[in-house]
């Protein structure tokens, strides 16, 4: 959707040579932001040719105005500045901008960038050497938080996950575990995944294409430097998604791309969570549940789980389930938080 006021991608300049790599910016009443997330921009090391890629979803606020300083700023600079967007009354949502801002972009690498956040200058550079190494790999980096206080627990995981925990811990409470806003990848691979739900608010357009992702059979790779500022706030669009539907997502995943493999399994958590996701499963699922285990001794003290009234599909008929509780070395554990 191309609303008046915006001319199309193409007539706003045209690069002698392919693009290399394109900046996605969505943007929505960012203003307070844009200043320090475009010179970041302009503060690139990276010296093969880039294009930023702007879609602004409906601002109301001068965060066009701001764009559009930046562009000469930018362009002066040899950085193409490709700007789109619309001026309904309503914006479409993350998932829809970012779609766009990429449709309108023309860079064989794509970087993401939300504009709250500040990139470092080398970031760029590297993970565009990780991209080139890794074709089939969503790569990511470590980051700062600003406020530094905020979040310190999400960020320490963010930050200190090991190569093989990438893969590991995809169904932790915290999400994907290379996290949307430092994404890096091929503009092929992205068409070979994507593209984003463009369902709007509330939902977690980063976390289905991230199984997406691995459902086809793609890589994670972390550059261990520290090449975003990721800022937290209360209007950050994160916050518009419910736990409910993020769990929902996560269970079902669970379901599809590991339960198959296991012909049981142990929830390593005796209390409530352990307990939400064996209610969470499908019948079928919970079939596969030997035991629950915990090393809180008030639990263990239990000795077994009641399940009531759980139906028995096969023979229709109500049945209580009883897991124990054991601290026990099993093959296959999932930890659930």
């Amino acid at each position: 959707m191309q609303a008046s006021g915006y001319p199309a991608a193409a007539a706003l300049g045209q690069a002698s040579a392919p693009v290399q790599v394109s900046v996605i910016l969505p943007v929505h009443d960012a203003e307070l932001w844009l200043d320090e997330c475009l010179g970041s921009v302009l503060q690139q090391d990276f010296e093969g040719s880039m294009e930023l890629s702007i879609f602004n979803d409906a601002s109301k606020d001068k965060s066009m105005t701001i764009i559009e300083k930046w562009k000469e700023k930018l362009e002066g600079s040899g950085i193409l500045v490709v700007i789109g967007g619309h001026d309904s009354p309503s914006p479409r949502g993350v998932g829809y901008s970012k779609n766009q801002a990429i449709a309108q972009s023309s860079g064989s690498y794509l970087c993401f960038l939300d504009s709250d956040d500040v990139m470092m200058p080398q970031r760029v550079r590297l993970q565009h050497a990780a991209a080139v190494r890794h074709p089939t790999s969503i790569i990511g980096c470590q980051v700062r938080r600003e406020p530094p206080n905020s979040t310190e627990r999400y960020t320490r995981w963010i930050n200190q996950l090991a190569p093989d925990q990438l893969l590991t811990q995809v169904f932790t409470s915290n999400g994907p575990t290379v996290i949307m806003p430092t994404w890096f990848c091929s503009r092929a691979w992205f068409s070979h995944v994507g593209p984003f739900d463009e369902g709007g608010r509330g939902v977690p357009e980063d976390l289905l294409f991230f199984h997406e992702h691995l459902r086809k059979g793609g890589g994670l790779v972390r550059v261990d430097q520290s090449l975003l500022l990721y800022r937290y706030h209360p209007g950050a669009a994160t916050h518009s998604v419910l736990e409910t539907t993020i769990w929902t997502h996560r269970v079902r995943f669970l379901e599809e791309w590991a339960l198959p493999h296991w012909a049981t399994f142990t929830i390593w958590n005796a209390g409530r969570q352990g307990r939400r996701l064996y209610r969470s499963l499908t019948a079928g699922s919970r079939c596969k549940v030997v035991a629950f285990c915990d090393v809180d001794e008030n639990k263990i003290k239990k000795g077994f789980y009641c399940y009531e009234n759980s139906q028995d599909l096969t023979g229709g008929a109500f049945e209580d389930n009883l897991r124990s509780l054991n601290l026990q070395e099993g093959r296959d554990f999932l930890h659930f938080s």
